[in-house]
């Protein structure tokens, strides 16, 4: 008998154990979930089921908001896909499979992208999200290509534009906007802006000819009206001929550029000698750092446009009498391939030109539209001559002026890095026997970045802008030495 009641007894005390450890857990578990109500006297429990009770009712209001999500991506006018780590593509909206033009897919078996949609852009764009890890965008031409061997069909192009979002454990997001309408709306616009600069060239050109005719015919107090009016006019042929090179560019752009062994100092200085009576009257000087001589393969004329429309923008922008600086260098490090190069970057030759000009740079909110058409800075960029004073620079060996890049160096190094090479004011001395181009000031409308623009990207180039620490617009070019 005394054996089994201190059995019953040891029993009975390893459950009143247990039961305490158990409670402990409970108490320790709604402290860390903040169960407990004060308002209510229940048991741990009690609490406890309540709280499950909640959140299984979480749980349900979760999923139910995830699929009115899912409805309303489904539902959206644009395309939206998610790929995991391995890129293999694990939802699409029916509008993206309608872009990409992907017949059979099923969320339940997860493909690879590559397998489903023949688009190395497309997976461009999601590897650069991935490894940037911040959002990222691109536009291209998509060509669908049938997967189907056997049944091969011709598809129609598109323009697309995508934005890449990264997402935890390397998915990557990608929402897919067709371009066609606004593709089509843009042509039409340039259609119609070609056709108004053609209709207005030829009575622009009679209304000029008997300006300049009555210039000189009529009493003095008259003439200055003539003169505002011939000056009205040359600026409206400005503008009319800028258009039309500029549709004459977007319409050419795929076809084979003149080319021919240019070299890059002589051109500068052909340019800036075209601008000297504009730069003399303001005291402004060329500042040129770079090698004396550097040929690149590139259509001449066209060049000569991009350097005379940057030149001219830098004069009418900077302050009197201080100079724009141009540095000309190699890249060591290949600068980023556009999608027409070859697989090895490091068989491309790069040239780098920088041009940092006097003025106050351009607005930061306007960074990203400067090479757009009819673009114009804030007038508060603009400053008036103050008057004909004359600086005659001196050629420099001391090396003294700061251009924006080592030329051997990186071309994300420090962009105040000082050159190896000698410094020098450009001027007739250092280029013998220089080529001066006739010059036709520039209509002020905006177009001039945009012809720069569309000339670089003829040339498999790139152009940039931002404002240089020391002050100043900065515009840097990067091309190709030889074109491929």
């Amino acid at each position: 008998m005394f054996l089994f009641f201190l059995g019953l007894s040891i029993g009975l005390l390893a459950l009143l154990l247990y039961r305490a450890r158990l409670m402990a857990k409970l108490a320790q578990l709604t402290r860390a979930y903040q169960l407990s109500d004060a308002s209510l006297n229940l048991s741990l429990t009690s609490q406890l089921t309540r709280t499950m009770q909640r959140y299984h009712h979480r749980c349900d209001r979760l999923r139910q908001n995830v699929a009115d999500l899912q409805q309303i991506i489904n539902a959206l006018p644009i395309g939206y896909l998610q790929v995991d780590e391995e890129n293999q593509l694990t939802w699409c909206n029916p509008q993206a499979l309608k872009l990409l033009e992907i017949e059979h897919f099923d969320g339940a078996s997860p493909r690879l992208l590559l397998e489903l949609v023949r688009s190395y852009d497309l997976d461009a764009l999601v590897d650069r999200a991935r490894h940037k890890q911040k959002s990222c965008v691109r536009e291209w031409i998509f060509n669908p290509v049938s997967v189907d061997v056997a049944n091969v069909q011709v598809k129609r192009s598109r323009p697309l534009r995508g934005y890449a979002f990264p997402l935890q454990e390397d998915c990557v997001a990608v929402i897919l906007e067709n371009r066609e309408e606004a593709t089509l709306l843009a042509q039409e616009r340039d259609r119609w802006t070609s056709d108004v600069a053609h209709e207005l060239r030829t009575p622009l050109t009679s209304i000029r000819l008997v300006a300049e005719m009555l210039q000189y015919r009529v009493d003095a107090d008259s003439r200055q009206w003539i003169d505002r009016l011939l000056k009205e006019v040359i600026r409206l042929s400005t503008l009319v001929q800028e258009i039309l090179d500029l549709s004459q560019l977007e319409a050419n752009k795929n076809r084979p550029l003149k080319l021919s062994q240019v070299d890059l100092p002589q051109l500068i200085q052909s340019a800036w000698l075209s601008l000297e009576p504009i730069s003399r009257t303001k005291g402004i000087e060329l500042h040129y750092q770079g090698p004396e001589r550097l040929i690149v393969e590139g259509d001449e004329n066209r060049l000569h446009r991009v350097l005379i429309n940057l030149l001219d923008n830098g004069i009418k922008y900077t302050i009197p009498d201080r100079p724009i600086r141009i540095v000309v260098s190699f890249l060591q490090a290949p600068a980023p391939v556009p999608t027409w190069g070859p697989a090895n970057p490091s068989a491309i030759a790069w040239v780098q030109i920088d041009i940092i000009d006097g003025g106050m740079g351009f607005p930061e909110m306007d960074l990203s539209v400067v090479f757009e058409r009819f673009y114009r800075a804030d007038p508060s960029r603009t400053r008036q001559s103050v008057g004909p004073q004359i600086i005659h620079s001196e050629p420099s060996t001391t090396g003294s002026f700061k251009p924006p890049l080592h030329p051997t160096a990186n071309p994300s190094s420090d962009p105040t890095a000082e050159l190896t090479t000698h410094g020098h004011s450009l001027s007739e001395a250092n280029f013998p026997n220089p080529v001066i181009q006739p010059f036709q000031p520039s209509s002020g409308s905006g177009l001039g970045l945009a012809i720069v623009r569309q000339i670089v990207e003829m040339h498999h180039g790139n152009v940039t802008a931002q404002n240089h620490p020391d002050g100043g617009a900065w515009i840097q070019i990067k091309l190709p030495q030889k074109q491929t």
